[in-house]
């Protein structure tokens, strides 16, 4: 018998049933369940009246479901916070209101109008235009992947206004592709040494280019940077040897010859600069660059085949006086079709690349000089 006050074990069992209709998909549901059996299985009437087999039995069921549901609701919340990190942290800063509203000239209509072809509410889009900071992702792509079906190339007007009004001879507009959002301040730190030149924050020259970088992440987009060149120093470089040989250096790739002079020169021109201006290279340039590293073509035959693919210029920005000289001018949203599209266009330009590299490497087949010949390893 239960001393006097304890509750009884149909107190009990009415707890423990509540708590198990309770909302299974709460936190709260999960943890008194775990609490009422625990309680039931410590009761010293529950012997008596279920015997110790089925109690056992019981009990360890309940464990096991009640952790089943704890587990979910782990789940569950995991990924609420994802999206919650994602929309707050590094995803709705984008300028969803102002977009709308140029969505609107652009297409002549009203912005009930809007809101009826896009599928979303008139007090939505109304909302976004007085605060965007509390717009749903779901939404924000139905908007955008709207207005780029219509033919409104948004993210394209916004980088040739941007050159337009940043047109200066110090000053650059680059993009930097994102695959998750920027979080916190820029810094150079964050980025990997075996870059293309070491450790830095990377641009491109241009929107197109940056998006195709990182079209098929899920939560990619692009942001519009403003850099101001004064004051600070750079190395520069084209399609040549040195570039060719600055890339394979800092991927590791020519470790062998690192005290050759004209490596050391490369590295110590690097290391000076603030930041560096050259030519992007993609996965499929750095196997051209591998192929001269490891002595299979000749350096002139990789630096035709690498010319064959214009990817246009990066730059590196490598120390944090160089990241304290950008502006961020807007976050720019990328939606699935126009991710699509850009997917779709780096594949064709590869295609194209791919066979401008055969037809190089044919052509300047016994040209020029072996690695072996350009960096002795006796120097």
């Amino acid at each position: 018998m239960h001393e006097q006050g304890e509750p009884g074990i149909y107190f009990r069992l009415t707890f423990f049933l509540r708590a198990l209709c309770r909302d299974e998909g709460s936190w709260s549901g999960a943890i008194i369940l775990l609490l009422s059996m625990a309680d039931l299985l410590n009761c010293g009437e529950s012997e008596a009246y279920f015997g110790s087999p089925f109690s056992l039995k019981t009990g360890l069921f309940c464990i096991l479901f009640a952790c089943a549901m704890l587990l979910l609701n782990l789940l569950n919340f995991s990924i609420s916070y994802d999206i919650e990190k994602f929309m707050k942290g590094a995803g709705m800063d984008y300028s969803v209101g102002c977009d709308i509203e140029l969505v609107q000239e652009l297409l002549g209509m009203s912005r009930g109008a809007l809101a009826n072809a896009s599928g979303l509410s008139l007090p939505t889009l109304n909302r976004w235009v007085n605060d965007a900071s509390r717009a749903n992702a779901q939404n924000v792509e139905a908007f955008y992947a709207f207005a780029y079906g219509k033919g409104v190339r948004l993210n394209a007007i916004k980088a040739q206004l941007y050159r337009e009004d940043y047109f200066a001879d110090n000053v650059n507009v680059l993009f930097h592709g994102s695959k998750s959002g920027l979080e916190g301040p820029i810094s150079v730190q964050r980025s990997r040494a075996n870059n293309d030149f070491g450790k830095g924050f990377y641009c491109g020259e241009s929107f197109e280019q940056s998006a195709m970088f990182v079209s098929r992440f899920a939560q990619s987009s692009v942001y519009a940077l403003a850099f101001a060149r004064n004051s600070l120093s750079s190395a520069e470089f084209k399609v040549d040897s040195d570039w060719m040989m600055a890339i394979a250096l800092y991927r590791g790739r020519l470790s062998k010859y690192a005290c050759a002079p004209e490596l050391v020169a490369l590295r110590n021109r690097v290391e000076s600069a603030d930041y560096v201006v050259a030519p992007i290279a993609d996965n499929r340039m750095y196997e051209i660059i591998d192929a001269f590293a490891d002595g299979e073509i000749t350096d002139e035959q990789c630096r035709h085949a690498l010319a064959a693919t214009d990817l246009g210029n990066q730059y590196v920005l490598r120390t944090e006086k160089a990241v304290r000289s950008l502006h961020v001018l807007e976050h720019c949203y990328l939606c699935e079709p126009e991710k699509a599209a850009y997917l779709h266009s780096r594949e064709e330009s590869s295609r194209i690349g791919r066979d401008k590299v055969k037809a190089a490497k044919r052509e300047y087949r016994g040209r020029g000089l072996y690695i072996d010949e350009v960096l002795d390893e006796n120097d």
